[in-house]
């Protein structure tokens, strides 16, 4: 790799301008961060404001997922061939212009139309925000860096959906995407003056535009059947997308460079936490959806409340990810990749309780704190073992595989689990049809916690940390999972 400018490679953390590095990765990331995590709270006031069906408000959570999924790991390639700088600033100002859109969007199909082009500009900036610190700082520094950078995102993920029930309740929904535009403008303006441009030298071949494509296509075609449900083309856009999909695999085993190595797949343990990754995040995805939805529409909440329902799970994973992450390593991930997942299970069963006149005492908080303590558990070894399947030289496109298959779970999941359990067009505005799709919907997503957790149990040794060649270990000190994932290693 080579360092363009002077100071890339050799920043340390406690100067001035690391400093500046550090705030410009973390707004950066932790604007994407916080848009995926104030949107569910908004959900019934925008379908309220806008004349959507519950099947509209499904795709404005998809829409964004959709293209991001699907883009992410060409975003990491053309910030190794182009600049990591150039690359994230161009992602960043894409973010806020797409943001604005969707500010003044006068239609749910405008604002379905910008959050798909949100989920490009996430794809140009996610990867880029790590990348920049592990090739701009100092290789003893690194691992503070991103542990700061982690931790930054971890607050990001907890002040999102008190700052998105705060605006709905307040301003108005529209200023969850309005507030992106002037942090943008402080990102571009930190990162072009304080970062240093870096990129891969050594980077060859072409990009797999036609693999980014085939991706997206083909979780486009399934996403529109599942949403749909059996209506209209439904039936047709479904077999498409399989096919598409079909034509994916294909075209990734004949490229030179392709997006997606297959190769990567011969390692068991790694298909198996992929596996258990598309499980638990699909789950995962469900309950933030509907979880938001059945306490506003169904016990009463108000949206600040209803956004800060969910924080206990963020405190948790911040206080005791680290310490998880050290137990995983200490006693093999077989364990918590188990009992993580199963406790998830215990506390969407716990959710069962949360319906008409639901206290927040005593039915909701209990519930999520059980979940929260098993997402505690779960994620920081499930991301260690992803790259403990793959040598180091590997790390960066093993985790990010691991990025897109949680993030195309919770895109599946979404369209998928509101037609599962029986939401459909206005139903989601009927306090008694959600309570009913609600509790069917908990019961699906604690049987996927569950079928992860079985996967684990069956499938992962002990040892699988302890691999007989070198590995990456993820540098995350206070938050880690698949979206704070380490792209490059300097273990090299």
């Amino acid at each position: 790799m080579a360092i363009e400018e002077r100071g890339a490679g050799t920043l340390r953390l406690g100067t001035v301008r690391g400093r500046w590095v550090l705030l410009a990765t973390a707004l950066g990331s932790g604007m994407a961060m916080l848009d995926g995590t104030v949107v569910n709270v908004a959900l019934p006031r925008i379908g309220k404001d806008l004349g959507a069906s519950i099947a509209a408000l499904q795709w404005v959570v998809n829409a964004y997922l959709l293209t991001l999924a699907g883009l992410i790991l060409l975003g990491g390639s053309l910030g190794d061939r182009f600049g990591r700088r150039r690359v994230f600033v161009i992602g960043v100002g894409w973010f806020a212009a797409a943001s604005a859109l969707c500010a003044i969007a006068p239609t749910v199909e405008v604002l379905i139309a910008a959050r798909a082009l949100q989920g490009i500009g996430g794809a140009l900036l996610t990867p880029g925000s790590l990348a920049m610190l592990q090739a701009t700082f100092h290789p003893d520094d690194r691992s503070g860096a991103v542990g700061v950078w982690s931790g930054l995102g971890g607050v990001a993920a907890a002040v999102g959906p008190f700052l998105g029930g705060w605006l709905v309740q307040g301003p108005g929904w529209r200023w969850i995407f309005l507030l992106n535009v002037p942090l943008a403008l402080v990102v571009v303006l930190v990162a072009t003056r304080h970062v240093p441009e870096s990129r891969d030298e050594t980077a060859s071949g072409h990009f797999d535009v036609r693999g980014a494509v085939l991706a997206a296509l083909a979780l486009g075609g399934v996403t529109y059947a599942l949403t749909e449900g059996g209506r209209g083309l439904s039936a047709v856009a479904g077999v498409a997308g399989l096919a598409l999909g079909a034509a994916f695999v294909l075209a990734e085993r004949r490229s030179p460079d392709p997006m997606l190595p297959l190769e990567l797949f011969r390692s068991r343990v790694f298909t198996t936490v992929n596996l258990v990754t598309l499980c638990v995040y699909g789950a995962f995805s469900g309950i933030f959806l509907l979880l938001t939805v059945q306490l506003q529409i169904v016990s009463g909440f108000q949206p600040l409340t209803s956004g800060l329902a969910l924080l206990p799970i963020t405190m948790l994973m911040l206080a005791f990810s680290g310490r998880a992450g050290q137990l995983g390593r200490r006693i093999g991930p077989r364990l918590p990749l188990t009992v993580g997942p199963a406790l998830c299970a215990a506390g969407v069963l716990l959710m069962l309780r949360i319906g008409p006149g639901a206290s927040y005492w005593t039915d909701v908080l209990p519930a999520v704190a059980v979940m929260g303590s098993g997402m505690t558990l779960l994620v920081a070894p499930l991301t260690a073992t992803v790259l403990a399947a793959v040598e180091v030289r590997r790390a960066g496109i093993a985790s990010g595989v691991n990025n897109a298959a949680a993030r195309a779970a919770g895109l599946l999941a979404v369209a998928a689990l509101p037609a599962l359990a029986g939401l459909s067009g206005e139903a989601y505005q009927i306090p008694a049809r959600v309570d009913s799709a609600f509790r069917t919907a908990m019961l699906i997503c604690a049987g996927l916690l569950a079928t992860g957790g079985l996967l684990a149990f069956t499938t992962i040794r002990n040892d699988a940390l302890t691999p007989d060649h070198p590995v990456a270990e993820p540098d995350c000190e206070w938050y880690c999972g698949p979206t704070t994932p380490p792209l490059e290693s300097d273990h090299e």
